[in-house]
């Protein structure tokens, strides 16, 4: 309660040395560092002053990247001087924003206080959020490289990466993580409604960002003033074809989820495209396929009905997954998918948007995309 209460009163650049501070008066702790997760989701960064002086540790084979991957602490043995380190995750609601790095006086005791010192870096998670919208310290420390400003933009305007309720879980990703143009992703849930958006943007850099702005927030204006799905996508077609007159438009798949019955409306107006997992089966799920936001003045869209049951992983990539070619110019395409789908059936939603982007890079044959790659994953539950 010491430490708590004194993270919330504390400077928001200060987290990470109070959070030292009180750790060592109260745990015996040698050392506390804070690492975040980077954009591309490669590397965990210590959270210091520019220039960084301590190096990333890696989120594949090291033991702050186990804890980051699994969500569970992971105490590393004995040091050499009788002293563990200690790895926690630091999330929000399933948000997963990196680890907190513990060094203790090894014995019985770490056990015995890992519940507490795992509930504290949830609470120190709730605050770098919080902290976030005065201090750039952790947003700097999430970057390994210069995004350009069209990717500065489109993470912006993201919700989170992840979101874990009891009714489902989610999780996205975006590649290029540092040069991302238009492609992105949003949701919103209630008590009883999840309001999930997958959007293909169209051009490259500044320009795709702005059009991706000007469509998501048109969007979330329609949604917060209590808007049917479809009127939503009236709203935001309207928005965009009053700037862009039809030079330019967006793509969008969207759903409005009932999480009391499993049921969910849709309104599919553009190119991302849905794969369902299903007791070991995948199949991808065509819906009626309506005209992009932004082509032409006053479009009608028109919500259907879609069944989704416990257990059930649904998948949303966009253009820059399924029609990626190999180098011998054969496209990525649904049967690909599945494989990688299933090859990753085991995995958290949160980590399987990062899973199937290198399967598609080694698919692609080059490290670097030509266009946006996006995946969505939600796990359903239901109640």
């Amino acid at each position: 309660m010491a430490v708590e209460r004194a993270l919330r009163t504390a400077a928001p650049h200060e987290l990470p040395d109070v959070v030292g501070q009180l750790l060592g008066r109260h745990y015996a702790a040698d050392s506390v560092d804070l690492l975040m997760a980077d954009y591309g989701l490669t590397v965990l960064q210590p959270v210091t002053d520019l220039p960084h002086t301590l190096p990333p540790v890696s989120v594949h084979n090291t033991p702050a990247g186990r804890a980051f991957g699994a969500q569970e602490p992971f105490v590393e043995g004995n040091l050499g001087d009788g002293s563990v380190r200690v790895h926690l995750p630091v999330s929000v609601r399933g948000d997963r924003l990196g680890v907190l790095s513990v060094t203790l006086p090894g014995g019985d005791h770490v056990r015995e206080c890992l519940p507490e010192l795992t509930e504290l870096a949830e609470v120190l998670g709730h605050e770098v959020l919080v902290a976030e919208r005065d201090t750039d310290l952790y947003l700097r420390a999430r970057r390994k490289d210069r995004l350009t400003l069209a990717a500065e933009m489109q993470w912006q305007l993201l919700p989170g990466r992840s979101c874990s309720r009891s009714e489902f879980d989610l999780g996205a990703q975006l590649e290029p993580a540092y040069a991302i143009h238009g492609d992105n992703f949003d949701w919103s849930a209630t008590a009883d409604h999840l309001t999930l958006y997958v959007s293909n943007g169209m051009g490259e850099g500044i320009e795709a960002s702005l059009l991706t702005n000007l469509a998501v927030n048109a969007l979330r204006n329609a949604r917060r003033a209590g808007i049917p799905l479809a009127d939503q996508a009236a709203l935001a077609d309207q928005a965009v074809y009053a700037h862009y007159q039809g030079r330019s438009h967006m793509s969008v798949l969207m759903f409005d989820f009932d999480l009391t019955i499993g049921r969910a409306r849709v309104v599919d107006a553009g190119s991302p495209q849905t794969l369902r997992l299903r007791e070991g089966v995948v199949e991808r799920i065509a819906f009626d396929a309506q005209l992009p936001l932004g082509m032409f003045e006053e479009t009608d869209y028109v919500e259907q009905d879609f069944r989704i049951e416990p257990g059930d992983r649904l998948l949303f990539v966009s253009d820059g997954v399924y029609a990626v070619a190999s180098p011998k110019g054969e496209a990525y395409g649904d049967a690909a998918l599945a494989r990688a789908i299933q090859g990753t059936r085991l995995l958290p939603a949160a980590e399987v948007p990062r899973a199937v982007l290198r399967e598609l890079t080694g698919h692609r044959g080059t490290p670097t995309p030509d266009d946006d790659a996006l995946v969505v994953c939600l796990d359903w539950r239901g109640r």
